[in-house]
């Protein structure tokens, strides 16, 4: 079965690493004591802590089994030098007269409050490839946007 890369910045790995780590270790040992504890006060059928314990339980190895692919598929983004916007860059362009910075991440890592836009994203497919200068038309659901790439770092 085919598995889908995960284009992803070493900061980015790092920090899943980091949550995995913690998930495996802290988490898993605090969701063990909150389902013992529950057990010990008797019937299990009508004990809330006990289905709460469980379900949480249940959403952390989601979480872990998640985190584990995404690792298991993640490709360091490698930053080109060819002056074409790529996965890593940070690009400043010109959207309706205002000029706003975005970093291209891979979609594990977007943050668009904050500057880092997905390369799936309308914008992040629109602007890969381009050149300072060039004009890229983004698909929005108000119709096409132009937007004029001003600068890649």
């Amino acid at each position: 079965m085919y598995q889908k890369k995960n284009p992803i910045t070493e900061e980015g790995l790092r920090k899943l690493q980091e949550e995995l780590n913690i998930l495996k270790t802290t988490r898993r040992h605090e969701v063990a004591r909150a389902i013992q504890t529950a057990k010990e006060q008797g019937d299990l059928s009508e004990n809330a802590e006990y289905v709460d314990a469980k379900d949480a339980q249940g959403l952390l190895e989601q979480r872990i089994i998640d985190l584990e692919s995404l690792l298991k598929n993640a490709e360091i983004i490698h930053k080109d030098s060819n002056g074409r916007i790529s996965v890593g860059d940070t690009v400043k362009v010109d959207m309706t007269g205002k000029e706003t910075v975005f970093t291209i991440v891979g979609p594990n890592e977007a943050e668009p409050a904050k500057g880092r836009i997905s390369n799936e994203s309308p914008l992040g497919v629109a602007l890969q490839g381009k050149k300072v200068g060039d004009i890229a038309s983004v698909r929005t659901p108000n119709g096409n946007k132009k937007v004029k790439i001003l600068s890649v770092g």
